[in-house]
Order: structure tokens, then sequence, then C-alpha cells
């Protein structure tokens, strides 16, 4: 099988001409149209016995239409029936799409938050959520099968073939309508500033926040492949400009989605851009105690225990799982999930789709502002006066390939201690985490596409995430 087809985190990405071609897009929809018929027709399948309709969408990146028609002419061919949104499209909107129109899964052309160069191909499954590692490695045994049988295509012209469109904007705002207060919004009469980062958000986020009374100021609100020269990623940096129009006093808080509008980024009103750390709590926080719902939260590895602390006073169980919102898309399936989600900007809640949600996020804190009349720092730091403050890091490794897999076998085998810090954990459910004392703790994961580890540092206090994250980088340099 070619390595240039891999199905990872988040499906496949690669650089468009070199790794991500279209005889490479057709290939990996041939596969992905293979196990779909496949799975129709055992009788033990969620999907047996469905029409054969996919969902096909794209984000705003070179070539993001003509790659979706690519694979719409694959799956045409193979019996399938794919209907293509009809313009660029946020990732979760098209996972509402796909459970509220029941089709046996879809396929997204998006490479999310990744520089403009890179595109990317995501299956979605049946009900919404990112295709698990069982799914995929399915997916990767038919494409090494057609790879062996020197499978080929006899293609249209680049961008000529056509199908079914669709615009599945309007069922996903009634869905939003059903999970956000927006008549609390409309009172507010709220100033928001929001950063779409040429991105899918467009006509999204503004749209629905404007609708409902908001003033809203818009940031990069149109279509652009190369996302204005910088990462569509709604971090510290990206939401610069919104930070400095809200701390201006302009308005009252800035909202801001990734490329493909899945992930968020939160500025409170004096320009501080929040981390999803500080996040993933107030939507707890605000979900059970101003709209007093029911249910656990769920995290992965490396998101802050800050949830946990807040999920402990409101009497709420906590759920840890690996790192993919695949996982905790599962967990939100099977019971009863308030809100789940995770450090890199991910989140979603109980009655909508298992799979990272940014207008949804967006909206939410726009929603408690408007419900508290705070902003989000004054409401942070009353919840922190209850359960202390905490404060996170994550520094990236670089480690010689060589000696890479002996720094992973010390890691694995357990330390007793990081530095002078007694190890008093060690969990193995994602990578290597270590408890500490004062529920400090520290966690090492490997890139599995670069010679370097990830460290996530969580203290109590800026002197204890100083000297453990000295501590760290000793361990992992020595």
């Amino acid at each position: 099988m070619p390595p240039s087809i891999k199905f990872g985190t988040s499906g496949w990405r690669g650089l468009i001409a070199r790794d991500f071609t279209f005889e490479n897009v057709r290939l990996a929809t041939q596969g992905i149209a293979q196990y779909l018929l496949a799975e129709l027709a055992d009788p033990k399948s969620t999907i047996h016995g469905r029409k054969p309709v996919l969902i096909l969408g794209y984000d705003t990146r070179f070539l993001g239409k003509e790659f979706s028609l690519a694979a719409a002419e694959v799956l045409t061919r193979a019996g399938i029936t794919p209907l293509l949104c009809d313009r660029d499209t946020p990732t979760p909107v098209i996972a509402h799409t796909i459970r509220h129109r029941k089709a046996i899964g879809g396929i997204n052309m998006t490479a999310s938050h990744n520089p403009a160069e890179y595109q990317g191909l995501k299956f979605s499954t049946s009900n919404g959520a990112p295709a698990t590692p069982e799914v995929t490695q399915k997916i990767e045994a038919q494409i090494a099968g057609l790879v062996a049988k020197n499978w080929t295509f006899a293609a249209s012209v680049v961008g000529t073939f056509t199908c079914k469109t669709i615009d599945p904007q309007p069922d996903y705002f009634k869905q939003l309508k059903k999970l956000i207060d927006f008549d609390v919004i409309r009172r507010a009469k709220l100033k928001v500033a929001v950063e779409l980062m040429y991105g899918t958000g467009h006509g999204y986020l503004d749209t629905l926040l404007s609708e409902y009374g908001a003033k809203v100021t818009k940031f990069h609100d149109h279509p652009d492949p190369l996302f204005g020269g910088h990462h569509p990623e709604p971090n510290a940096e990206g939401m610069a400009e919104v930070s400095a129009f809200v701390k201006s006093g302009k308005a009252q808080i800035g909202l801001g989605l990734d490329g493909d509008a899945d992930r968020f980024g939160i500025v409170d009103k004096d320009g501080t851009w929040l981390t999803p750390n500080q996040i993933l709590p107030l939507a707890l926080y605000h979900l059970k105690k101003n709209r007093h719902w029911e249910g656990a939260v769920v995290r992965t590895v490396p998101t802050s225990h800050e949830v946990d602390a807040v999920a402990e006073m409101l009497g709420v169980k906590v759920h840890e799982t690996p790192v993919g919102f695949k996982y905790i898309g599962a967990l939100m399936e099977s019971e009863p999930i308030i809100v789940g989600g995770e450090e890199s900007g991910g989140l979603s809640v109980k009655g909508h789709v298992p799979e990272k949600d940014g207008i949804l996020a967006c909206l939410l804190m726009a929603e408690l502002v408007a419900t508290e009349k705070k902003s989000l720092g004054e409401i942070l730091r009353a919840i922190e006066a209850k359960v202390g403050q905490f404060f996170t890091d994550r520094i990236n490794i670089k480690i010689p390939a060589e000696q890479k897999a002996a720094l992973l076998a010390k890691l694995g085998s357990g330390l007793t201690k990081i530095g002078t810090f007694p190890v008093e954990q060690f969990i193995t459910t994602d990578g290597y985490k270590f408890l500490l004392p004062k529920k400090e703790w520290v966690a090492f994961r490997a890139s599995g596409t670069e010679p370097l580890i990830r460290c996530y540092i969580e203290a109590r206090s800026a002197a204890g995430l100083k000297k453990l994250r000295t501590a760290c980088q000793a361990l992992l340099t020595a």
C-alpha cells in the first residue's frame, strides 16, 4: 500500500500534488466504497438494509470541490449515491447531515487546521463520528488489495463530473436552535468579534449571531485557499487581530473557528485568549449549573484536570479517553455525556453529533456570557476561587530517530520520579502519563509522523509549572 494513504487520528492528509493527488483520492474512495458495500451486505452491520447514500463535502482549500467530484464519480460507479454539499461546508455540519439524512457515511475533503499546502480526506461513519481505527484498518486493507491488483479508474476530465447537490445549512441551524438558548443571546445584545479564518464557518456562526441580535464584526470572512498566508488555527496567534479589537472595547467577546470550523478559539473581554483547557470546564459549569443538564463529562488524556475539579464540585462523573475525538464520540453515543472535549480545541454536547463542533462551542460561550452577564474571565476566576488554579503547557521536544525508541521504552517502563517530583500513578491509556502530588501531572506522546515527543504539563502554580517544564526537558534530552 502506498505510504501516502494512511489514515491517522483524523483521516488521511498529505501535500497537494505530491501525496494528495486525484489518483490517490480515487484509490482511497474506492477502498471506502468496497468497505461500505461489504457492510451493506452484512446482516450484522448497523447500515445493513439502508439506502446506499453518502454525504460529500469540502473546505476552502485548493481543489476541494474537484477532489469531491472525483470521489463522487468513483462512488457512483460503485453503486453508492453521493450527495454533494453545495458550498464549502463545516465538518460538524457534514456530521449532522449524515445523521439527519440517515446516510451510510460521509467523505469530507479537509485538512482542518493544517497549512494551506495540505489537503485531507476524512471518512465519517453513519453516526457522523470520525471512523474508528477498526474501520480505517479495514479500509486500508481494501486499498492494499486494490494496489496489489494494479487497480485503475478511467475518470472523466477533472471537475466535469456532476452529481446531486444539497444545502445542509437549514437542518443544521434547526439542530443548533434545539441546543443553544438563543433567546438569552438576543436579550443580551452582545457585541461579538468573529474570526472566520477564510474557512467554512462564514455564513454559519456570524449569521446565527446576527439573526439573534448580536452586533457582529467579522474578520477574514471570505474563502481563501491560502488562509491569508497563515495556519487556519484559532490559537492565541491566530486570534491576535480579534484580541486587539476586543481589548479596545469594540466587542465583549471574540469567537473564532479553524478552517473547517470544528475547532474553536475564544477571546475574553480583556483581550485574553482562553485555552481549550479553560473552555471545557466553563462549558461543563454552564450546562450543569445554568441549564441543569444531567450526565457525565469526558476528556482526553492530555486535557486539563480542571474539568475534573469542576466536575467534582458539581457532582459529575469524569471519563478519560485516548487522544482523538473518535474516542470521545464513541462514549457520547453509549451513555449520557453533558459535554466532551479535548485540549486541542474540540467540543461537543449531549444530543448533538459525536464530532467536534467549533460553531456550537462558540455559541455556548456567548450564551454563558449572556446568561451570567459577566465576562468569561470573571466566571472562571469565581470557579477557581473554589477549585484552585490550573497551569498548563505543551512542549514539543525533537528527538533523533535513533534515540526515540529507547526513550519511549524508558518512559514505558514507568518512572518513580519526574525530576524531584515523585510519581504517584502511571497511566498508559494513550502514551505515558504520570500523576504527581498536589494533583499535578505530566504526559508524553510520540508523534507518529515526526521525530519528536509531545510533553503535556499541568501544575497548580506558575512556579510549579516552570519546575515541571525544566524537569521534563531534562528527562527528554538527557
